[in-house]
Order: C-alpha cells, then sequence, then structure tokens
C-alpha cells in the first residue's frame, strides 16, 4: 500500500453495520445468506449505490459504502433492512414477533487515506478472526470471496474503490492486524467516532455534527481557579 494522503472524490465512504437484536442469528443456514445477498443485489436496483466490501457473520454484516449523495446511504439501508426482515420472518414463519435487528443501522465516515485500507481489512477479514474459514478469501459470504471467485455478473455488485485496490490485497487481509489498529476500530464502532486522523476526525465531526463522539466520556473537569 502507498504512503501519503490521498484523497478520493466523490464525498465521504462509510463503514456500515447491523446485528441482530440480542445477538440472535440472521443466518441460521447457507440459504439465510445467500438469500440476503439477493436482497443487496435488489436494493442496489432499487436504490442504486457504491457497496466496496461486504462481509456477512452469523448475527451481524459489515459493509464499505460510499454514496454519491446525501440521502443514499439511508435509503439503501432502509429498503435493505425493512425488505430483509419481512422476508426472514415469513421464512420463518414469525411475523409479529418482534425486532429481527438491534435498531437502526450504524454508519461511521473514514478517511480515505492509510485509515481506509485498515477499515477494508477489517471488513474482509471479519470471518478469519472469527475462525469461519482458514482463509479471508474462503468464507463465501463476503466480497473478497466474490472478487476472488465470483463470475462476472456477481462482481458487478461491488463498485470500484476510490484508491487502488493493491495487488496482493488478498494476502494483505490475511495478515493478522495489529491490537492498535482492533482498538482504534472498535472505539470508532463503539462511538460513532469518524474513523482518520485526528484533525481529519475534529473537521468531519464538526461538519456531520458528531461532535460528542470524540469528546472524552463522563463529566468535564472544573477548572480549579473558578470551580466551574
Amino acid at each position: 500500500m502507498g504512503r501519503g494522503r490521498r484523497v478520493a472524490p466523490g464525498g465521504l465512504v462509510y463503514h456500515v453495520l447491523n446485528r441482530g437484536v440480542a445477538r440472535l442469528a440472521l443466518f441460521e443456514k447457507d440459504a439465510d445468506y445467500d438469500a440476503f445477498e439477493r436482497v443487496m443485489a435488489e436494493a442496489m436496483q432499487e436504490f442504486p449505490t457504491r457497496l466496496l466490501s461486504y462481509c456477512l457473520m452469523p448475527n451481524h454484516w459489515h459493509m464499505v459504502i460510499w454514496p454519491r449523495e446525501d440521502g443514499e446511504l439511508t435509503d439503501f439501508m432502509r429498503w435493505l433492512t425493512h425488505t430483509h426482515v419481512m422476508r426472514w420472518h415469513a421464512h420463518y414463519g414469525t411475523s409479529g414477533t418482534g425486532h429481527l435487528y438491534q435498531g437502526r443501522f450504524k454508519a461511521f465516515p473514514m478517511e480515505t487515506d492509510e485509515h481506509f485500507y485498515t477499515v477494508m481489512r477489517y471488513v474482509e477479514r471479519n470471518a478469519l478472526r472469527a475462525n469461519l474459514a482458514r482463509r479471508a478469501e474462503e468464507w463465501r459470504w463476503s466480497s473478497l470471496w466474490r472478487r476472488q471467485f465470483g463470475d462476472v455478473e456477481s462482481r458487478k455488485l461491488l463498485s470500484d474503490w476510490p484508491l487502488p485496490r493493491p495487488r496482493n490485497w488478498v494476502d494483505i487481509v490475511n495478515q493478522p492486524q495489529s491490537d492498535a489498529e482492533l482498538q482504534s476500530l472498535r472505539k470508532s464502532v463503539q462511538r460513532g467516532t469518524p474513523f482518520g486522523s485526528s484533525q481529519w476526525q475534529v473537521r468531519t465531526a464538526n461538519r456531520l455534527g458528531l461532535e460528542w463522539t470524540i469528546r472524552p466520556r463522563g463529566r468535564p473537569r472544573k477548572d480549579a481557579s473558578t470551580g466551574k
């Protein structure tokens, strides 16, 4: 991967995820994963967007999406999750029994430099990290598998990245991420913090009204000189 700051045109890129309520299994068998991928393809027809990567896990999923316009991400995700919930309940005969997802999807903007590659690795090595596959590209329900083994038609679901995709990307994904990388990513997920350099985080948080996500937790300290 190259060094230095490279700004991608066309707006912010987002790390998007959602989980089953109370860690309920969203996908209990292969057909459940296949059904969700079909809903993804239909959602792309209804509300086109740029899907850069994804990984479906037993009780949650991750995506990286690069919307072109305001509202595009919300429209795509709303249709996707609503349709998935309706079909899931219809298949399992559980309509009217409660929620499937823990809530609205979460989305975190990322800086399009080395931070972008960090998130992409995190998403595409999810199944490997959970010991669901021997190598990341062997997990059938992921963008890494789709790019490596999918046919021309199935690869159309995925868009080009805003930054170059390294030729040895599969090997890069299969390399363990550092504890520091994982901790910073998990902080972004837990607090909804924009993922990037400090200055970029502040600018982006201010722009999106997310200032609270970068403030220290707890009550502000009192000023010793004023007692406030």
